[in-house]
């Protein structure tokens, strides 16, 4: 193979990691794994790191807070467990692990065996068969529910149901969910729903089956036979809610419906519903604002007719023809005034022109300016300085001495001021 052609096929190391990662989690999947617990480091953020590890090999694992709330198995070096989750790969440190996502004491391990054998042999049968299923009904308004009356999984059910506004009735068939004895009261209430519905005042259009999570012990009665057979066998729509999230049991695989929780499945129960109600809702609003729309337009129209009416009565028509008249008037009035301040405004206009042209209007102009420069000439006039407090000095031949240059000790002067004048000599 040629270097180009090799070239082509280097991976960064987080691109070949992730190709890693992407492998791994599609193919491998959610897993059971027995094993010893060994390096378990609890941190303060409430997540567990730990190994489980047998005499041949070792694997990471990692609890985190959300799920380790949820566990009835408390962790110890050297505990013999069963631990349920989904393979990962954390790609800072290129280190496959598991992400648990529930632990089961080691002894649980007979009950797990037998869950599988029994889910095989049942599967053979064709009860877990997709053709099997049925899909709830649209509006489901009369509903059972095979649970423990007590228990918290059905208040949390029934205050779903009125949050959301679910109007239908509601029939509950109280049974043990766990124990002895368990198994056989739910598949005995399964079995009173008939499809005539005799046994319970009418027939049911979808039946619940579920109670609240707990360990693989707890929700064993769920993994009978019997109640699997009930729920297959059911005349009507099944939603098995039992359980969490990651708990599953073999009613889940029997039923035509799968919830998380038995709130889960009064969510599914009621949200058909909800959503019938908000169309009804939405319609009637629609409705409603159809009808006033169309109330709105025809009142307009008779308020149209009923002016176009009034219009068209002969007192309305004198009327009209008075104000006609009135209008008119006041317009000529208006236009005869403007008119009148035009022929004024042109006659003050050519008065002022001819005024302007006037000779008696040129010689007081003429006079003006005379006697400005009467004035002028008068400011700048020799009496005119020494009235101000100045001296006019002359030489011998009466001529004005404007400056010292040129005087001779000896000289002849004189000194005219105000109010005479003085002989005066230069020393």
């Amino acid at each position: 193979m040629s270097e180009q052609a090799e070239s082509r096929r280097v991976e960064s190391v987080s691109a070949f990691t992730r190709r890693v990662k992407t492998l791994l989690e599609t193919g491998v999947g959610r897993a059971w794994v027995r094993g010893e617990v060994s390096n378990l480091r609890l941190q303060s953020s409430g997540h567990s790191y730990f190994s489980i590890k047998d005499a041949g090999a070792q694997l990471s694992c990692v609890l985190f807070r959300g799920d380790a709330s949820r566990q009835t198995v408390r962790l110890r070096d050297g505990a013999q467990v069963l631990v349920f989750g989904d393979i990962s790969v954390y790609e800072a440190r290129g280190q496959y692990q598991l992400i648990v996502r529930a632990v089961v004491d080691d002894g649980e391990g007979r009950l797990q065996q037998e869950f599988e054998a029994l889910k095989r042999r049942l599967a053979a049968e064709g009860l877990f068969d997709q053709e099997r299923k049925r899909a709830l009904p649209t509006l489901p308004w009369r509903v059972g529910i095979v649970t423990s009356p007590t228990g918290a999984a059905l208040q949390d059910f029934i205050r779903i149901m009125m949050r959301r506004g679910w109007r239908g009735h509601l029939i509950v068939l109280p049974a043990k969910v766990q124990g002895e004895g368990a198994a056989a009261e739910i598949a005995a209430m399964i079995n009173r729903v008939d499809a005539s519905g005799d046994q319970l005042g009418g027939r049911l259009d979808a039946l619940v089956v579920g109670r609240g999570g707990g360990s693989l012990e707890d929700l064993w009665a769920f993994n009978e036979e019997v109640v699997v057979r009930a729920i297959a066998a059911c005349p009507v729509p099944v939603i098995s809610a039992v359980g969490h999230e990651i708990d599953f049991s073999l009613s889940d695989f029997a039923a035509d419906v799968r919830a998380e929780t038995p709130s889960g499945a009064a969510e599914l129960l009621s949200t058909r519903f909800h959503e019938v109600i908000d169309r009804w809702d939405d319609a009637r609003e629609r409705l409603l604002a159809g009808v006033e729309d169309r109330m709105t337009d025809h009142r307009e129209r008779l308020d149209a007719l009923r002016s176009r009416l009034r219009l068209m009565e002969p007192r309305r028509q004198i009327e009209q023809g008075w104000l006609r008249r009135d209008d008119l008037a006041s317009r000529l009035q208006v236009a005869l005034r403007g008119a009148w301040r035009e022929k004024q405004t042109a006659l003050q206009t050519t008065r002022a022109a001819l005024l302007a042209r006037s000779p008696e209007r040129k010689i007081e102009v003429a006079s003006h300016q005379l006697l400005g420069l009467w004035k002028r000439l008068q400011s700048a006039s020799p009496d005119s300085v020494l009235q101000r407090g100045f001296v006019i000095m002359r030489d011998a031949q009466g001529r004005p001495v404007a400056r010292r240059e040129g005087l001779a000790a000896g000289d002849r002067l004189s000194a005219e001021f105000r109010d005479g004048g003085v002989d005066v000599e230069v020393r």
